[in-house]
C-alpha cells in the first residue's frame, strides 16, 4: 500500500470516515422476529437439520450472527426428489391459483421488509436504506409474476392442409436448480422463483454461504403464504460442501433446468456439469460495465449516474460500471465534480447506522483484489485522487483514479468494489472500441445530449442492457441478461417465465374440411 499512499493527492475529508470509526467503537446485534430467523435447510415443506453447521459471519465487523445446517449432497438430494414429486401436482394448478399464491408471498414479504432488511445488511452489509430498496426490488418479482403466470399464452398457427389444425402450448420445464449470489441475497431469489413457480415449475434453491438467512426467510414466509410443500426448497450449505451440492443441482436427471447468478468461471463450470443430461440453462455472469461521457452531455446529471452506479452496495453489482470513459473536452471538469460529490455524499460504516452509505466489502479477499488493481494501476502512472485505502476488515475507502489507460488491470478484468477509474478519450469511434474490447457484455452506460450519437453508441455497444443519460436501470419489466461471457438468457419481464418453459407442438389431424 506504501506506493498507493505516496501518490494520493487528496484524502478524503473527516466526516467521510467518522462513521467507520463509530461503527468500530460499538457491537451490533440482529434483531429480528424469531419466525424470519431460520438456520435449518428447508426441503418438503419441513424444517431440516444437517450432520453439521456453518457460521453467517457479519462482514462489517466479522462477528458470527448465526449457525445455519450445512446441508449436503443427501439434503440436495432429497430436495430434488421433492421439487420433482411436488411438481406433478403444482403443474396443474390453474394459473390463477398459482397467481394468488404468489401475490400472497408478495404481500407477506411487503408486510416484513424492515425484518427482512435487517436480514440482508447483517449477512451482506449493506446499508439499510439499500436493503429496503432491495426487498422492494424483491418482492416486485413475485408481484410481476403473479400477473405475469395468467399470461402465458400459447398459438393457433394456420395450418397449410385444410384436414389439420395446429396448436403451440406452452408448458413448465419441471424441476429447477436455482444458484444465487450474495450481493442480492433475496431478488436474485425472486427474480428467478417467481418466474420459475409462476410457469408451473417447481424449485430447489442454492443460496451463496456468505447469505443463506434471506434464503431461509423467503422459504418461511413461502408457507406462510400456503406455497405448497416441495415447490420451494432451500438448501444452504458452507464454502466446502457447495461443490457436491452443486454436481447433485447440476447432474440429477429429475432437474430439468439450472438458473445461475454469479462469476463467468463458475458458470462455465455449472455448463459443462449441465451438459451430459442435456439441461435447460439461464446464466447471468460477470460483467465489466463501461460508462461514457461524450462531450455534449450534462455533467452534473452524468456524475449523479456515476455515483448511483458505481458505488451502490459498495461497488459490488454486476451491473456495477466500472470503466469509465470521459471525452478530452469535459475530463478535467467531470473528475472534479466527480470528487467533489464523493467527498460530500458518501459515508462508511456499518449498514445499520442511518448515515452510511458504504458498507464493507462481503469479505477480505473482496477487498484484497480492489487493494491490487489499485497497486497495479499505480505502478502503471494512475493518480489517486481520493481514497485508495483498505481499512479496518474488508471496509476499502472508495477510490478515484485518473489518468487510466487500458492495459491497466482495473480496465481488464471486474472489480466488485468501490473502484472508479477514469480513461481519457478523443473521439466516439475511440470510446467504443475500447467498452467492446471485453469478452463479456451485461450492461453498459453513457450520456451524451446528441439525438444522432445516442442511436448510434446504444446500437454499438456489445452489452444486454443499456443506460442513455440513467446510472440505475433494474425493474422487474424489463429484460435482464447479457451478451458474450455475461451469460444465457433473460430474466424479469414478459420474457423471464419464457426460460422455464418449453413449447409443444400439436398437430390436431383427421378433421373434415
Amino acid at each position: 500500500m506504501s506506493a498507493v499512499c505516496a501518490l494520493r493527492s487528496r484524502c478524503f475529508p473527516r466526516q467521510v470516515l467518522l462513521g467507520l470509526s463509530a461503527a468500530m467503537s460499538r457491537s451490533y446485534s440482529l434483531d429480528v422476529s424469531a419466525p424470519l430467523l431460520r438456520t435449518q435447510g428447508y426441503v418438503d415443506g419441513r424444517w431440516v437439520s444437517a450432520a453439521s453447521v456453518f457460521p453467517v459471519l457479519d462482514p462489517a465487523t466479522g462477528q458470527e450472527i448465526a449457525r445455519v445446517a450445512d446441508c449436503g449432497p443427501a439434503e440436495a438430494k432429497q430436495a430434488v426428489d421433492a421439487a420433482y414429486k411436488a411438481f406433478h401436482s403444482w403443474k396443474q394448478y390453474t394459473a390463477k391459483e398459482r397467481s394468488v399464491l404468489l401475490r400472497k408471498w408478495f404481500d407477506l414479504l411487503t408486510l416484513h421488509k424492515d425484518d427482512l432488511a435487517k436480514l440482508i445488511t447483517f449477512e451482506c452489509g449493506k446499508p439499510l436504506r439499500e436493503s429496503l430498496g432491495e426487498v422492494t426490488y424483491s418482492a416486485s418479482f413475485l408481484d410481476w409474476f403473479s400477473e405475469e403466470a395468467r399470461r402465458v399464452y400459447g398459438d393457433i398457427v394456420p395450418s397449410p392442409a385444410k384436414d389439420r389444425k395446429i396448436l403451440l402450448l406452452k408448458q413448465p420445464v419441471g424441476v429447477a436448480s436455482i444458484i444465487t449470489p450474495w450481493n442480492f441475497p433475496s431478488a436474485m431469489i425472486t427474480r428467478k422463483v417467481g418466474a420459475a413457480l409462476a410457469a408451473g415449475c417447481t424449485v430447489v434453491v442454492k443460496p451463496a454461504e456468505d447469505t443463506p438467512l434471506s434464503a431461509l426467510a423467503l422459504a418461511e414466509l413461502a408457507e406462510q403464504a400456503g406455497i405448497p410443500a416441495g415447490v420451494f426448497n432451500v438448501v444452504p450449505c458452507s464454502r466446502e460442501t457447495t461443490p457436491a451440492v452443486g454436481q447433485v443441482l447440476c447432474t440429477d436427471p429429475l432437474v430439468a433446468k439450472i438458473s445461475f447468478t454469479g462469476s463467468t468461471a463458475t458458470g462455465k463450470v455449472l455448463l459443462k456439469m449441465a451438459a451430459d443430461t442435456v439441461k435447460k440453462a439461464s446464466m447471468e455472469l460477470g460483467g465489466h460495465a463501461p460508462f461514457i461521457v461524450f462531450d455534449s452531455a450534462d455533467i452534473d446529471k452524468a456524475v449523479g449516474g456515476a455515483m448511483a452506479s458505481k458505488f451502490r452496495n459498495s461497488g459490488q453489482t454486476c451491473v456495477c460500471s466500472n470503466r469509465f470513459l470521459v471525452q478530452s473536452g469535459i475530463y478535467e471538469r467531470f473528475v472534479e465534480k466527480l470528487g467533489r460529490a464523493m467527498d460530500v455524499e458518501l459515508r462508511l460504516g456499518h449498514g445499520s447506522e442511518p448515515e452510511t452509505t458504504q458498507g464493507p466489502l462481503i469479505n477480505t479477499r473482496a477487498a484484497e483484489k480492489v487493494v491490487h488493481q489499485i497497486s497495479d494501476a499505480v505502478s502503471l502512472g494512475a493518480k489517486v485522487l481520493r481514497g485508495g485505502k483498505r481499512l479496518h476488515g474488508s471496509f476499502m475507502e472508495p477510490t478515484l483514479l485518473a489518468d487510466v489507460t487500458a492495459d491497466m488491470l482495473c480496465t481488464k478484468e471486474e472489480t466488485f468494489g468501490p473502484l472508479l477509474p477514469v480513461i481519457r478519450f478523443n473521439t466516439e469511434e475511440e470510446a467504443l472500441a475500447i467498452a467492446n474490447a471485453s469478452n463479456v457484455g451485461l450492461a453498459g452506460y453513457f450520456y451524451s445530449q446528441d439525438v444522432s450519437q445516442i442511436w448510434r453508441v446504444a446500437e454499438a455497444l456489445e452489452v444486454g442492457i443499456v443506460g442513455v443519460n440513467e446510472g440505475l436501470l433494474s425493474t422487474p419489466e424489463a429484460t435482464f441478461g447479457g451478451v458474450k461471457q455475461s451469460g444465457l438468457g433473460r430474466e424479469g419481464s414478459k420474457y423471464g417465465i419464457d426460460e422455464y418453459l418449453e413449447v409443444k407442438y400439436m398437430c390436431f389431424g383427421g378433421l373434415k374440411p
